[in-house]
């Protein structure tokens, strides 16, 4: 029986990559970029989830970008849709099977930063998982005791501050936070992220990191801000806003990844 590693290597056909990157909600426009473009719906690989969220493709689309050959997933599935945090696990076992070693991971996030609005990008520094959960529930062996002291590689990261600067693109720094989602933050819950260190909120990414460093990936990953947090504007937030404003922030952090992926 063919395993998701024989599909996907059947289906490159020759094509090899050891960066991938994973598209949040909204970014998934970035694989347009993509020069001799293939794409394999996930869908098509066993143990792949689909993803029930608008704006989430649910693809693997394999090309060059910035001159050099990457891995996106336009698309993910997040803990909110079936209460299971390990629910990339079978993605990212694929990608190290295939020889991915550096993963870089997108996201929409709410800022909590005044000066840190809609459409700025933001480098994640460190995480909090406020979700109470972890993907590696459940995993037998003691390589579940993951380190996350360095748990966003620095080398990646100097990279992408790099290619900020060389293309003029804000690039702001910070900690992001885990919530479980789908429900939005209350600004009671906003008022203790900011106190406990957060810059920033969503419902994505951290058991991503997790997961790859559990695989011994080295791990960067971005927020795109499209929203100031829950009681920071007196508005009520959506889906919809995210998708909305997505694409101005996800155009900038396209540049600074065209730029730095040849680095990375």
């Amino acid at each position: 029986m063919k395993t998701a590693i024989d599909h996907l290597v059947e289906k490159l056909a020759g094509r090899t990559a050891d960066t991938a990157l994973v598209l949040g909600s909204g970014l998934g426009g970035l694989v347009d970029d993509l020069e001799d473009a293939v794409r394999i719906p996930y869908g098509d690989l066993p143990g792949f989830p689909v993803s029930g969220v608008s704006g989430h493709a649910g693809q693997i689309v394999a090309g060059r970008f910035g001159g050099a050959p990457v891995l996106m997933l336009a698309g993910r599935a997040h803990y909110y849709e079936h209460g299971n945090a390990a629910a990339m696990r079978p993605v990212l076992e694929t990608l190290a099977g295939i020889g991915v070693t550096k993963l870089v991971l997108t996201n929409a996030a709410g800022s909590l930063r005044p000066e840190m609005g809609p459409g700025s990008v933001m480098l994640i520094t460190d995480h909090i998982n406020f979700s109470g959960s972890n993907p590696l529930f459940g995993e037998p062996t003691d390589r579940r005791f993951v380190g996350l002291t360095e748990a966003y590689d620095a080398g990646i990261r100097a990279a992408l501050k790099a290619a900020a600067a060389a293309t003029d693109t804000p690039l702001h720094e910070g900690v992001y936070m885990w919530f479980s989602g789908p429900s939005f933050e209350t600004p009671a819950e906003i008022r203790m992220a900011r106190i406990v260190g957060a810059d920033a909120v969503g419902m994505s990414t951290v058991p991503e990191v997790i997961l790859a460093r559990f695989l011994g990936m080295r791990v960067a990953a971005c927020s795109v801000i499209t929203n100031l947090a829950a009681g920071m504007t007196g508005q009520e937030l959506s889906h919809q806003e995210t998708k909305d404003m997505a694409p101005l922030g996800g155009a900038r952090l396209a540049a600074i990844l065209r730029k730095a992926i040849g680095e990375i």
